[in-house]
């Protein structure tokens, strides 16, 4: 965006990019909301793997729903996303490591995968099946976990978000999700990028480091009595097509400025979202020392030595089987 632009739009800071989650919210229309735009964070995530393309389609979508959910996270943890199915792609995993970390992973069976193409099976439900969304809460050690669980009925996982939220939260929910392959300037290698949308019929006060984009909103004339307000906010979004919330020229505040500028929206300060895996060696040597004898490492080992992928990051630990004998 110009600078011309920008001082037209009241735009006093710049825009958030990619790999970022902007928080937001409609006084008028009592709702508040978060948006992200992810770029190269996703672009890792589903390369590392070079899952087939409606694979890394479902994962990209699944990474998207986690960063706006895990995003509102106040504290310290993480949040887990997780199908599990028996469908060609068995299990989705995601990671939102608060306050920015993202991870993800699919397993698939190429041969159900192949079948299901064949047979021009290739949307979200026939590649999941039948099965059930677990969200998961985990603030650390010492804490118990929240985890709600939905069954996965609907032709998307947006259709299904939205069940989870009134069964779960019971709070009116929206979410459109929308993953796409660009190619950049100079770059004839495709890349992979999404963008989300999520917004909630629940006013959140006291939010700080907030930023008004013009428009005929009146931010300081609340109605707590406008019948019609959700419903307006869930039709604006509505018309959303899966390019523009993809679109690597359009950023998350001119989206919400599209959208929203007849009503009034506040933006707030971005948050960024980073790929980063949370493994390492000192996990994995205490996973093996604790949960497994000896004469079960002495059955991992190969040549002499036992090697551990990460599923997620694709990083290969090793270990010497005999290291785990004096204890610890």
């Amino acid at each position: 965006m110009t600078d011309t632009l920008m001082t037209a739009l009241g735009l006093d800071r710049p825009e958030s990019g990619d790999d970022a989650v902007v928080p937001f919210t409609l006084d008028q229309l009592d709702t508040r909301g978060r948006t992200v735009r992810l770029g190269d964070a996703l672009d890792t995530i589903l390369n590392r793997h070079n899952y087939p393309a409606p694979v890394a389609r479902l994962l990209g979508e699944a990474v998207v729903l986690a960063a706006l959910i895990g995003s509102s996270l106040k504290f310290e943890g993480r949040f887990i996303l997780q199908t599990q199915t028996d469908g060609p792609v068995s299990l989705l995993v995601v990671d939102f490591d608060a306050p920015d970390g993202l991870r993800g992973y699919a397993r698939f069976d190429q041969d159900a995968l192949v079948k299901a193409a064949e047979e021009g099976r290739t949307r979200p439900a026939d590649l999941l099946g039948n099965g059930h969304l677990a969200m998961t809460i985990d603030q650390g050690p010492n804490t118990e976990r929240y985890q709600g669980i939905v069954a996965l009925e609907g032709n998307s996982l947006e259709q299904v978000a939205h069940t989870y939220f009134m069964q779960s939260e019971q709070i009116p929910t929206q979410v459109r999700l929308a993953v796409a392959e660009f190619t950049k300037k100079g770059d004839h290698r495709p890349h992979w990028r999404a963008g989300g949308v999520l917004i909630q019929h629940l006013p959140e006060h006291g939010m700080s480091h907030a930023q008004d984009l013009p428009g005929d909103g009146n931010f300081d004339n609340h109605d707590d009595n406008a019948p019609d307000g959700w419903n307006e906010a869930k039709a604006l979004m509505a018309t959303l097509d899966d390019l523009e919330l993809a679109d690597p020229d359009l950023s998350a505040e001119r989206l919400l400025f599209r959208l929203y500028h007849e009503t009034g929206v506040r933006v707030f300060t971005p948050l960024p979202v980073v790929e980063r895996c949370t493994c390492s060696a000192d996990k994995i040597e205490d996973m093996l020392a604790t949960s497994f004898t000896a004469e079960d490492r002495e059955e991992m080992a190969v040549d002499g030595e036992i090697e551990v992928v990460c599923e997620f990051c694709s990083t290969a630990y090793h270990f010497n089987p005999h290291q785990f004998d004096v204890q610890h």
